[in-house]
């Protein structure tokens, strides 16, 4: 079974750092993009930031220049290094993949997969 399992989330002051791992596990698999999203109470959840496997990757405007995405391909992880925090950026983190399962060498179709959210916390 397929996993993401996301960890780094916590309470930081304002202007602060953070870094987001996310580690996928469970039989062979092929991913093809990784991302972040991010929720807050009473909204959807939202795109933060996505990497392809060529490590191209897209910033939601709000966190352009401040939070940089990027992936270990070889150990199957996409990390979220966080810098300048805001208050606003105060939600639940989590992580998404678009993968493919591997069985009997064969491909299956791409599925959709989260992580269980980790919460990070801007406040002084």
């Amino acid at each position: 079974q397929f996993q993401l399992a996301e960890s780094g989330g916590g309470l930081v002051q304002p202007g602060g750092s953070l870094t987001l791992s996310c580690a996928a596990s469970g039989g062979l698999f092929s991913i093809y993009t990784m991302a972040w999203y991010r929720q807050v109470p009473g909204q959807q959840r939202a795109l933060v930031a996505n990497i392809d496997n060529g490590g191209n990757a897209n910033y939601v405007d709000s966190v352009k220049g401040r939070f940089t995405i990027s992936r270990d391909i070889g150990k199957h992880m996409v990390f979220l290094q966080m810098d300048s925090l805001k208050p606003d950026d105060t939600a639940v983190y989590y992580c998404n993949a678009r993968a493919s399962m591997v069985r009997g060498g064969q491909a299956q179709s791409p599925g959709v997969y989260w992580g269980q959210g980790t919460q990070v916390t801007v406040s002084s």
